[in-house]
């Protein structure tokens, strides 16, 4: 099934989908911090808190996608997209990272080393991780090297309409080096197109500020910024569907548009001279609160419990009424007359 969409400020929308993940059409809200519990949840993996999102179906459980993208674009209002799909409005639109998706991966995938690449090319930010490092050793990650990337023969500025926008400025150079680095990854992947087959699954988080700058450079009425978001949304389109194809089908490519995020993301810390919880902090001795991962632990413990239960009361009743003179090979064959015969 293919998923093409429309995106506005703050939406959550999928530009391509597998069969194997089902997204329901509804204008359901989705919070801003669960969005890398959505991205785990539609590769198999389970999350620490239960997600009642109506909008993610159940789909194929044994039949996981082998990709996942990721496209954050800031400081957008609306991209029009070729068709209009599923795509969903964020509640409280806060920053997030896909930290946690790519730690399930790597260690449950270890040993297969899948491909993860987390980058936002306007603050020289990269993690790599796994076949991801051989794969885009050549991808450009500074601004520096985006430049120059830019001004090489096969870049998207011999082919790419510029209509507004100029090579001489540097916050457009900033949102077209966004737009070759799309292209790039592409590029590079296709080089290696059996990583796309294998059994690990592979993440993609990018993140674009380059319209959010023309936006502050130009204005948001300005010709240069309605230029900008055309280019944007087509560049998306085309992306999203070479990805897919990489995949050959199997890729969940998906976009998360925000005007402005209402807070710094923040990592959390601990402090190696952090006391401890001391007992004031819980002063009525409450449980711990409920984890939902204990129904499925005390349903694996409950019915293996009573399988070797039953196992036991089988093995021991057939013991009890066994015949060693016929039942037993072992007495069988001592028996005189079967020796003589």
């Amino acid at each position: 099934v293919c998923l093409f969409l429309g995106v506005w400020g703050d939406e959550f929308s999928v530009l391509r989908s597998p069969q194997t993940v089902i997204f329901q059409d509804g204008g359901w809200p989705l919070p801003g911090e669960r969005i890398p519990d959505i991205a785990a949840l539609s590769m198999g993996f389970s999350v620490e808190e239960y997600l009642p999102w109506p909008g993610l179906g159940v789909g194929d459980l044994f039949n996981r996608p082998r990709a996942t993208v990721l496209v954050t674009v800031k400081g957008v209002d609306k991209l029009t997209l070729p068709e209009k799909g599923v795509s969903y409005p964020i509640e409280n639109a806060v920053p997030f990272s896909l930290d946690s998706v790519a730690n399930a991966i790597h260690s449950v995938f270890s040993e297969e080393t899948p491909v993860i690449l987390q980058l936002a090319p306007s603050e020289e930010r990269v993690y790599m991780v796994g076949k991801a490092n051989s794969v885009f050793e050549d991808l450009s990650v500074t601004l520096r090297q985006l430049r120059n990337r830019l001004f090489q023969e096969n870049s998207i500025l011999s082919s790419l309409p510029l209509n507004s926008l100029t090579r001489n400025n540097e916050v457009d150079l900033l949102f077209l080096s966004e737009l070759q680095v799309l292209q790039d990854i592409t590029s590079l992947l296709s080089r290696h197109k059996h990583l796309a087959k294998d059994r690990s699954p592979d993440l993609y988080s990018l993140e674009l500020a380059g319209l959010e700058e023309i936006g502050k450079r130009y204005g948001e009425d300005s010709q240069q910024f309605k230029d900008a978001s055309q280019i944007l949304a087509d560049s998306l389109q085309k992306f999203a569907d070479e990805m897919y194809n990489l995949y050959s089908g199997n890729a969940v490519v998906e976009v998360v548009a925000v005007k402005a995020f209402n807070s710094a993301l923040s990592r959390k810390t601990r402090s190696i001279l952090q006391s401890t919880q001391s007992e004031s902090d819980n002063p009525y001795n409450l449980a711990y609160e409920y984890n939902y991962d204990y129904a499925v632990i005390f349903n694996i413990i409950l019915w293996m419990m009573i399988a070797l239960a039953l196992a036991v009361i089988v093995v021991s009743y057939n013991l009890w009424n066994m015949d060693p003179g016929y039942d037993s090979i072992i007495y069988r064959m001592t028996n005189q007359k079967i020796r003589m015969d």
